[in-house]
C-alpha cells in the first residue's frame, strides 16, 4: 500500500485531498480480488466477464487486478511441476528454459485503461495503434502451454512490442543465456 500511495503521490504531484481510507469501500474482499486477478491473468479474459460473475462493475475488477498484480509479480511465478521453485526475474526464466529445454513465447499484451484527462502531458502516448483505444502494454513470457512465467513492466500503448523487447533488456538477457548454453554444449 505504501508503494501504491507513493506512486499516486508522484502522479498527482501533491498530497491527497482526502484522508487515506476515505471514499467507497471495496466491493470485493481480498480473497475474491486475488482469485479474480488470477483468473484474468491465466485465461486472458476481458475484465467484464469476471465482473459479471461477481456482480460488480468492470472498473471495480480492473482496480482489483491492478492492486493484486504487483503482489503476485513480487512473489514470483511458480515453475510448472516444481512447486518449490519460483521465477522472479527474466534471467531466471531464460535459465530455466535453457536448463529444462522449454519453448518460450513472447507476447506484448494490451490492457485497456481510462483515457487521461484533457490537456495533460502524454495523453496521446496511451493510444494503441492496434486497438485504436487507450491502453497500456506489458511484455509477457509464457511456456508452450500458455502458462505465464514472467511479466515485464507496463508501458504506454503506442510503444511497439519490438521496441519494448529492446528497452527492457530482453535481447541482451536472451543473448547472454544463448551464449552460456552454446558454451556448455561445446564443452560436452
Amino acid at each position: 500500500m505504501a508503494a501504491e500511495e507513493g506512486r499516486l503521490h508522484e502522479r498527482r504531484g501533491r498530497s491527497r485531498f482526502r484522508a487515506a481510507g476515505a471514499g467507497p469501500s471495496h466491493q470485493l474482499v481480498f480473497t475474491d480480488r486475488v482469485i479474480a486477478a488470477l483468473v484474468v491473468l491465466r485465461f486472458q479474459l476481458p475484465h467484464a466477464a469476471p465482473a459479471l460473475l461477481y456482480g460488480v462493475d468492470r472498473s471495480t475488477l480492473t482496480r482489483a487486478v491492478h492492486e493484486v498484480r504487483p503482489l503476485l509479480s513480487a512473489r514470483g511465478f511458480a515453475v510448472p511441476g516444481h512447486g518449490d521453485r519460483r521465477l522472479r526475474t527474466l534471467a531466471d526464466v531464460l535459465a530455466y528454459a535453457a536448463a529444462e529445454d522449454v519453448e518460450l513465447r513472447l507476447d506484448g499484451t494490451e490492457v485497456r485503461v481510462r483515457r487521461p484527462r484533457a490537456n495533460k502531458p502524454g495523453r496521446r502516448t496511451y493510444v494503441s495503434g492496434r486497438m485504436r483505444q487507450n491502453a497500456k502494454k506489458a511484455t509477457v513470457v509464457t511456456d508452450g502451454q500458455g502458462r505465464t512465467l514472467w511479466t515485464g513492466a507496463f508501458r504506454p500503448g503506442r510503444t511497439h512490442d519490438q521496441t519494448a523487447v529492446k528497452t527492457e533488456g530482453i535481447c541482451e538477457a536472451y543473448a547472454a543465456v544463448a551464449a552460456l548454453v552454446a558454451d556448455r554444449t561445446a564443452r560436452r
